[in-house]
């Protein structure tokens, strides 16, 4: 896998209108361009979640991956995107003090509902000129 050195890749529900909104949020407030962005469906999506050991069959969870560090998933990916922005979003870290299967089961609720409330597209979002090089 070809990635770039000293970033963090967001793994995301390309379809999914939520996740879309997630990623266009994140991409607003990554003032030190820590994040890219790879669409779970995608081939490289796919091979990730291969090397970090994750089921690829099912796209209902974003995965933050730290090449050659670590992986989060869920609440816990949610958490450390979070934590970048800095300033008061550092405070989400105290969400942590919330037993993760606490934290999961409301993820995993969003996650179930998600297409019913927010929609779905046919096909992966195509970022304008602009953001294609935070898409991998």
């Amino acid at each position: 896998m070809n990635l770039p050195t000293g970033k963090k890749i967001i793994l995301f529900d390309g379809v999914c209108n939520l996740c879309n909104r997630m990623v266009r949020y994140v991409i607003a407030h990554d003032k030190r361009d820590v994040f890219r962005f790879v669409p779970l469906q995608s081939d490289l999506g796919r091979e990730i979640l291969t090397h970090i050991g994750i089921d690829g069959s099912h796209f209902d969870s974003v995965v933050l991956y730290e090449p050659g560090k670590a992986y989060f998933r869920k609440s816990a990916a949610a958490i450390e995107i979070a934590k970048e922005f800095g300033g008061l979003f550092h405070l989400s870290a105290i969400f942590k003090l919330i037993p993760a299967p606490l934290r999961n089961s409301l993820y995993d609720y969003i996650a179930k509902n998600r297409y019913k409330r927010y929609g779905k597209q046919d096909r992966c979002m195509v970022p304008t000129p602009e953001l294609r090089a935070k898409f991998l």
